[in-house]
């Protein structure tokens, strides 16, 4: 892929999952946050109670930081969609694997540099913004938005975070974690 592409190869079709099978996310929820220096801080905040009432498995805290690491680089490096200057955020839990779905839309159509950015940041260079993304396991992934004129509107960013990164319970102390993945 170059940076004049318009799509990574692993963006996950909700679309084409969901017409397969209407039970296949078991959450969804979806919203805008205003484009503004703030907006990390404002996602993050969001996104926790939501994963909670969803009672996603994942590690919710590693969860909210990758959603506001996603939401502030639309910022910084995207453009919001006018009127109103907001950012799209939109979180689906598949219903099989517990895995999250994050994706973040805004109104730039290009990704440059995605190659460089999709791989593990730490191996050997300054980390980035999406430490965080590969700290999780994630992947990373985009996509150019279209309207029904195959007009560009923007892009889709999207990342897939495992659930097995949460801590498993002991079965005979629930309140203990085994295989602590930071110990």
């Amino acid at each position: 892929m170059t940076s004049s592409s318009t799509a990574s190869r692993d963006f996950v079709e909700i679309d084409d999952l969901l017409a397969a099978d209407e039970k296949v996310l078991r959450f969804r929820w979806e919203g805008s946050m205003t484009a503004e220096l703030s907006i990390g801080p404002n996602t993050r905040l969001r996104v926790r109670p939501r994963l909670t009432a969803a009672r996603w498995s994942g590690n919710i805290d590693a969860a909210s930081r990758v959603a506001a690491m996603l939401t502030d680089n639309a910022v910084r490096h995207g453009r919001p969609f006018t009127p109103g200057r907001h950012i799209r955020l939109r979180l689906m839990c598949v219903a099989a694997t517990d895995e999250l779905i994050i994706e973040v839309d805004d109104a730039e159509p290009a990704f440059p540099r995605f190659e460089e950015l999709a791989v593990d940041p730490t191996a050997g260079t300054m980390p980035t913004s999406l430490w965080w993304l590969h700290r999780n396991h994630g992947s990373l992934a985009w996509q150019i938005k279209r309207d029904f004129d195959d007009t560009p509107l923007g892009k889709t960013v999207q990342v897939v975070l495992p659930q097995r990164w949460a801590q498993p319970q002991s079965p005979l102390h629930p309140s203990q974690s085994q295989g602590h993945p930071h110990a």
